[in-house]
């Protein structure tokens, strides 16, 4: 996918300023919360309803961070399954829809950080800890990127 720099339309540069200061989560991490709803949304957002017409740019590696690879084959899934072309053009312009969308779906449902809580899907079982699987976010940082412990 080509995409270096991310443009996102004025309305949803004014919402994520809002957001911060709601929730005071930085707009890239707002922008990765917001793309996984609009992948959560059946219906395939159209790119020509997010002009990229303010100011806002996040660069792709701010955005996407350690899990580029993700981001690229998540949307990537989603084209196919939505019928859409996978060029790079075509990836790129999906991406950016998606962001968009997914930006405004967050503002709707987020008054404050704690709504973030709301988001997170329920687990399907109640299995004890020896059975979960320990899973990481698209949020944090692996545990091999942990800061070691100072020497004492």
């Amino acid at each position: 996918m080509k995409l270096n720099r991310l443009r996102v339309c004025q309305e949803v540069s004014n919402r994520l300023s809002l957001l911060k200061g709601r929730t005071g989560i930085t707009p890239n991490v707002l922008c990765r919360i917001g793309f996984c709803l609009s992948l959560n949304d059946a219906t395939v957002p159209d790119p020509d309803d997010y002009p990229p017409d303010s100011e806002r740019e996040i660069d792709r590696h701010t955005l996407t961070g350690q899990w580029d690879r993700l981001f690229v084959a998540l949307i990537k899934e989603r084209c196919r399954q939505d019928g859409r072309p996978l060029s790079d053009e075509a990836l790129a312009a999906q991406f950016r829809a998606h962001v968009n969308r997914g930006v405004l779906l967050l503002y709707k449902r987020v008054r404050s950080v704690n709504d973030l809580a709301l988001l997170i899907p329920k687990p399907q079982s109640d299995a004890g800890a020896e059975d979960s699987v320990l899973q990481y976010s698209l949020f944090s940082s692996p545990p091999s990127a942990a800061r070691p412990e100072p020497q004492a």
